[in-house]
Formats: C-alpha cells, sequence, structure tokens
C-alpha cells in the first residue's frame, strides 16, 4: 500500500513539474540566429574627375553637350543591397557648345536659375558587389529634375580597386514626359528622352577584403 503511494507521488511530482519547467525555459532569454555583420563601403566621387555627358536626337541633327558634378557620396550595404546618399549634377553647367541653344536650353527648358542642381539618391542595389574587381549592377534610387521626383533605375558598371573606384552609367531620361518644356517647334522634331552617359571616378572607404 505505501508502495502505491509512493508511486503515485512520484507520477503527480513529475506531472506539475514538467509544465513548470517548460513555463522556466520559456521565460530565459532566447538567442536568435546569427546576422551576418553590414559590410558597408562608401564610395566617393571626384568631381572634377568625373563627367556627364547627354545626347539629344532630333528630326535635323543630334546635338551633344555636358554637365558638371557637383559632389557625391554613396554608402553601399554590400551584404544586403541597401544604398543611400545622393549624386549631385549643376544643372547651370550644362553647355552643348552652342550660346543660343544654351541660352534656351537654360532659360526654356531646364530653368536652371530656379533649379540649379540635378540629383539622383541611390535606395537599392540589385547585383553581386565584389570586394575588388568589377562588377555590374542595377542601382534603384529617386531622381529629381526640374523640382520633381522620378523612380529610375540605373544599370552601372564599376571597379574597386584598393583605396579607389570607377564607374560608368547609361541612361535615359524622358524629360519632356516628366513635364519639362519641349523646346522643338513645328519644323524641328526633337526625342522626348535625352540620353545620359556617365564617366566616374573617386575614393572608396571601408574598402571590404575578398
Amino acid at each position: 500500500m505505501n508502495r502505491s503511494r509512493r508511486r503515485l507521488a512520484t507520477v503527480f511530482c513529475l506531472l506539475v513539474a514538467a509544465p513548470l519547467t517548460l513555463v522556466a525555459l520559456s521565460a530565459l532569454p532566447q538567442h536568435a540566429a546569427p546576422q551576418p555583420p553590414p559590410r558597408e563601403i562608401v564610395l566617393e566621387i571626384d568631381p572634377a574627375q568625373s563627367k556627364v555627358h547627354w545626347t539629344l536626337g532630333s528630326s535635323l541633327h543630334t546635338v551633344h553637350g555636358s554637365f558638371a558634378f557637383k559632389k557625391g557620396t554613396l554608402q553601399l550595404d554590400t551584404s544586403t543591397g541597401k544604398a543611400s546618399g545622393e549624386i549631385v549634377v549643376d544643372a547651370t553647367s550644362g553647355n552643348s557648345g552652342n550660346d543660343s541653344r544654351d541660352k534656351k536650353m537654360h532659360r526654356e527648358v531646364l530653368e536652371s536659375g530656379r533649379y540649379a542642381e540635378v540629383i539622383f539618391r541611390p535606395e537599392r542595389v540589385e547585383g553581386k558587389i565584389t570586394p575588388q574587381g568589377i562588377f555590374t549592377v542595377q542601382v534603384n534610387g529617386f531622381f529629381v529634375l526640374h523640382g520633381r521626383e522620378h523612380e529610375l533605375t540605373v544599370p552601372v558598371q564599376a571597379e574597386l580597386a584598393g583605396d579607389h573606384w570607377t564607374g560608368s552609367a547609361k541612361f535615359n531620361v524622358p524629360f519632356i514626359d516628366w513635364g519639362l518644356k519641349n523646346p522643338g517647334n513645328f519644323f524641328l522634331k526633337v526625342n522626348h528622352a535625352v540620353e545620359i552617359d556617365l564617366e566616374l571616378k573617386g575614393s572608396l572607404q571601408n574598402p571590404a577584403t575578398p
């Protein structure tokens, strides 16, 4: 009889102890799976060594010109693809080699006296960024032109080498569809998009090791 009572007491203790043990374990701090550390690199643009070329086609001829960079800094997290910073171009520096045409461009189309900067703000990079060497990615962000912000994806080829980098990009800006004045007339039909060709050079901070 006493043996049966002892067995019942043991079973009862186990039944009570089991849920109490689970409650105690659940109260302990839980450790999440370790996350890879951020791998941020910073790309500084050297305005003196970087160039903006543009090409605009029309029914009569193709016009080529340039703009000057003012400044630019890009922060890229190579582990997540997140990007930040901005690239700033001096809108007042636009030049096609023809004074009367350039005056019209600045006064009527760009209104550069009022909108003196063209800005690109990256938000995300799609594609693999290699620690050193050449790679090609898609940079998604917002393009600010004539005071308005537009989503834009720019294909970029870049090379990281030691403490410096170079890059190039080519894309179209549909400036007329974005609300800027059409510089054409009854006799001159102008393309609705201008082709932009970038040459980028600058310094590289926090270079990742291969």
